[in-house]
């Protein structure tokens, strides 16, 4: 394709016209602008292609409540990352967008809307409450789908989803069908998490565990036989009108002659029995423990055990019912005191102490959460959980990190029924109808206009709704059209990946995995990343009440998109918690300077020489040998680590090449070879621009998925000098490495280069040495001599120091006792010029560099000698880490030579 018809190409595009950069990067002037081409260009839409295995990712959905947070700013950079990479890999790449309805937060919400204006969801009735409910909801979405495309995040939004729309409604009726026809769904009455304020059941994810400092009371239930009383001690005395016996620990000798007497409940004279049960604690109070059944999950596992019915002393808003006697109609609070005065007048109180435990709060509303039993709907989930651990114990779905496969498998081995009904009108409502005639229930996807026994028309829905975790457990595939025979669902499903927070493995993650082998017969996902926690830069979790939590608008609006989203990959690991904070993102700011300033130098030269630059020729000279040869190998290890989905250290290797070895140095040297030339010469055989453009080129590309709107803006520029590719970097091919340009010579001759003047440049600041003065010293080296010959002139001008000599570390003739000598890797370093203090600091650095040496080859010998290791491991793995060894004890010997001469 020729230059004439690159310009052809590229005036529709009004962005792609050539420029020349600004002198500073100002990211507001550029985002909107890219993400709104590549909407334009429906780069975000894949197509089907038969021939190729797609890579598809479901957005865990945020709760339509409001804002994103920094926590799902983690989870969108990460997933844009992934799908970014594959895109640019070929894969055809879907990310389906999408939010959850979020049943109990949007409820609390609303209510409170109708509280500011003095009403309540009864008063306003069901309809007016679920119009409003969906007023909030779509400002909610607009809000969401705003932040995640100014996040950058390359979504299919005509794919969109949300928990409501009829697609997954109905996916979440035919499941419950499904399941209650198979015997899985069941209605019973069990104990579940039940908040007051809320009146509704909850799963144990929305029950927040905070310590809370109480009291233990210790009272006094007189023997019915009258010969003394048993002393129990209790954090809840409120809870004693329901009381069904005292349990003792049958090892407890105390309580020996106690075991099958009776005792008086004082608050309201019914007996009940001493009875003995492991599970109680002897050292735990007096070691004698009331039982209630109908408020404590452990009660009511004994009360099992023992046959003891149960008794509950709550209505569903927390005030105490009839069965509590004089105390009904009482607050929890209330009655607490007026219990502890019944025990306070009839002498039983023993004695109350302070007592620090942990107490369940609804996440929600942070009103104390009740154990209650309730009849509500639950799943039988065993027969789901089976195939769902084969799954990932027969390696069809692998979790990362591994450590969490153990945490799995102990949740799945141990799983309870799963209540999946609340007492919402926020929700998908239960597909379940009761005949007003007959009693019958009629269960249907579609709502039925008789009952199914009878005939009757006299039927009326559940009022309840299904638990949220259960339309999220179908999230994977409901997205993609099921229970329907899409085309979506037989080519993106199963989908690739599921990425989402550790903390909700079980409440989430695996119900997806049951629910998709149960719907499908297939997984939902082949791998499921778990990010960690975000926390500040001091370790400390975010919250408001602290004032360390930091908003992305902010952070975008302060530093910039990609400085955002490199912040949150730096540093970044599977399941480990991240520290998050100003520092991070200056630093990424800072990268994108680097990385601007870097293209800038390199457009500004090429203009000097105008040329189209098209594939990198074969280097010749060692620094464009060098720069090949890294810039290959560094592709070769980012893209296995993004296939094993490592994206921190990904982004740390693509930083470290950019910043240290493409702009650090080779910028530099190549400036230096620029300067000997003329304008005519500059696009010569011999000149740096072919790989400074070339270099430059596949650093952005291979940054993009990281950083995408300042590399798309520095790669629309470049492209003026460069044979196109494609319109965007976004579907330009990431690149890939050529064994065939790795150059260990020259990587060797030019690191050891450029350990020389780092050193060089320390010996001059600790010399204190003005930047007019030159030094002299004196190089020696063995393998890499022939190849550090042709770099003087360059270790010269970078370090400003003249080079008396450069021999053989063999021949090296000793001219003084005491020599001022700097060992590195694969040289010498003689300084000329040395006083007793610069002696001093020589050996103290020689010390300093023996011992690190020292270490780090004991550390790789050890791993020479893992059997673990050198079974898995690659063998050109091992023959690297072999040869380094060797390297370090050489460099251990002269380093030890070298002390030596100055004892």
């Amino acid at each position: 394709m020729n230059r004439h018809t690159v310009y052809q190409k590229r005036e529709r595009y009004r962005y792609l016209e050539p420029k020349e950069l600004a002198k500073a990067y100002e990211p507001g002037k550029i985002e909107a602008k890219w993400y709104q081409f590549w909407l334009e260009q429906g780069y975000f839409k894949p197509t089907i292609d038969p021939e190729r295995r797609p890579f598809v990712i479901t957005m865990p959905p945020p709760n339509v409540t409001g804002e994103l947070h920094v926590g799902h700013a983690l989870t969108m950079v990460l997933e844009d990352i992934m799908v970014r990479w594959h895109r640019m890999c070929g894969d055809p790449s879907l990310w389906v967008p999408g939010t959850d309805h979020a049943g109990i937060a949007t409820q609390v919400l609303v209510e409170k809307d109708l509280a500011a204006e003095g009403l309540t969801k009864e008063a306003v009735g069901r309809e007016e409450f679920l119009r409003r409910a969906w007023e909030r909801v779509e400002r909610s979405r607009g809000t969401i789908r705003r932040q995640n495309q100014m996040l950058g995040a390359s979504c299919d939004w005509d794919r969109e989803a949300f928990t409501l729309d009829d697609g997954p409604s109905k996916a979440v009726r035919t499941a419950f069908v499904r399941l209650y026809r198979k015997g899985l769904v069941y209605r019973g009455e069990r104990m579940v998490n039940w908040c007051p304020r809320c009146q509704t059941a909850l799963s144990d994810l929305e029950v927040e565990h905070q310590d809370t400092e109480g009291h233990l009371y210790y009272f006094g239930y007189p023997f019915a036989d009258g010969t003394g009383y048993l002393t129990i001690a209790t954090t809840r005395p409120e809870t004693c009108y329901g009381d069904r016996a005292v349990a003792v620990s049958p090892l407890d000798e105390r309580y020996a002659g106690a075991i099958g007497k009776m005792v008086i409940l004082p608050v309201s004279g019914r007996e009940i029995a001493v009875i003995a049960d492991e599970a109680v604690d002897p050292a735990f109070g007096t070691g004698a423990l009331k039982i209630t059944p109908s408020h404590d999950p452990t009660d009511l596992a004994v009360a099992d055990r023992h046959k003891l019915p149960g008794l509950n002393v709550f209505n569903p808003d927390g005030t105490m019912n009839e069965n509590a006697g004089a105390a009904e109609g009482l607050t929890s609070t209330e009655c607490r005191e007026h219990v502890v005065k019944l025990f306070t007048d009839q002498g039983l109180l023993d004695h109350i102490e302070p007592y620090s435990h942990t107490v369940g709060h609804c996440s929600r509303c942070r009103t104390s959460v009740e154990p209650r039993i309730s009849l509500q709907w639950f799943v039988d989930t065993k027969p789901l959980a089976e195939p769902a651990i084969r799954a990932v114990r027969e390696g069809q779905i692998r979790i990362i990190p591994e450590h969490f496969t153990k945490v799995y498998y102990t949740w799945m081995e141990s799983i309870r029924d799963w209540c999946i009904s609340r007492q919402l009108w926020w929700g998908h409502r239960i597909p379940v109808w009761y005949c007003r005639d007959c009693d019958a229930i009629t269960v249907d996807v579609d709502t039925p206009t008789k009952c199914e026994k009878c005939g009757s028309a006299n039927i009326e829905q559940d009022p309840d709704v299904l638990d949220t975790w259960f339309s999220s457990g179908l999230w994977p595939h409901s997205t993609l059209g099921w229970p329907d025979d899409t085309e979506d669902l037989r080519y993106f499903y199963p989908t690739a990946v599921m990425e989402t927070g550790y903390d909700i493995l079980f409440f989430w993650v695996a119900r997806m995995i049951m629910m998709g082998i149960e719907n499908t017969g297939k997984i939902p996902f082949h791998t499921i990343y778990l990010n960690g926690l975000i926390r500040d830069e001091h370790g400390q979790k975010m919250s408001k009440m602290r004032g360390n939590v930091i908003k992305p608008d902010e952070a975008i609006g302060a530093y910039g998109v990609d400085a955002l989203r490199f912040a949150l990959t730096t540093g970044n690991s599977p399941g480990n918690d991240l520290s998050f904070g100003a520092p991070k993102l200056e630093a990424s700011r800072n990268f994108v300077n680097k990385l601007w300033n870097a293209t800038r130098f390199v457009v500004q030269s090429s203009n000097l020489a105008p040329h189209v630059y098209g594939e990198m020729p074969r280097p010749s000279t060692l620094e464009d040998r060098w720069i090949v040869s890294r810039l290959n190998r560094v592709a070769a290890s980012v893209n296995s680590l993004m296939a094993e989905c490592q994206l921190g250290e990904a982004e740390r290797q693509i930083h470290d090449f950019i910043w240290s070895e493409f702009c650090d140095w080779y910028i530099e040297i190549a400036k230096l070879r620029l300067r000997s030339k003329d304008a005519q010469e500059q696009a010569n055989a011999d000149s740096p621009l072919p790989y400074l453009v070339g270099i430059l080129d596949a650093s952005l590309r291979m940054l993009h998925p990281f950083m995408p709107f300042v590399t798309e803006e520095l790669w629309q520029t470049l492209q003026t000098l460069t044979p196109p590719i494609e319109n965007s970097i976004m579907v330009a091919p990431y690149p890939v490495a050529s064994e065939e340009a790795y150059d260990v010579n020259a990587e060797r001759a030019v690191e050891a280069s450029i350990d020389i003047v780092r050193a060089l440049r320390n010996a001059r600041a600790e010399r204190k040495m003005d930047v007019s003065q030159w030094m002299e010293a004196r190089l020696y080296s063995g393998s890499v001599l022939e190849e550090l010959k042709k770099l003087v002139p360059m270790i010269e001008h970078l370090s400003r120091t003249h080079v008396a000599e450069i021999g053989d570390s063999c021949s090296r003739k000793n001219t003084a006792d005491r020599q001022a000598t700097i060992v590195l890797t694969d040289a010498e370093i003689v300084l000329s010029g040395i006083t007793s203090a610069d002696i001093e600091k020589i050996r103290d650095a020689l010390v300093k560099e023996s011992t690190t040496t020292r270490e780090r080859c004991e550390a790789i010998e050890t791993r020479l000698t893992d059997e673990v290791f050198l079974a898995r491991a690659p063998a050109e793995v091992v023959a690297r880490q072999r040869d380094l060894a060797a390297s370090l004890r050489d460099k251990m010997a002269r380093l030890d030579a070298e002390l030596g001469k100055l004892d």
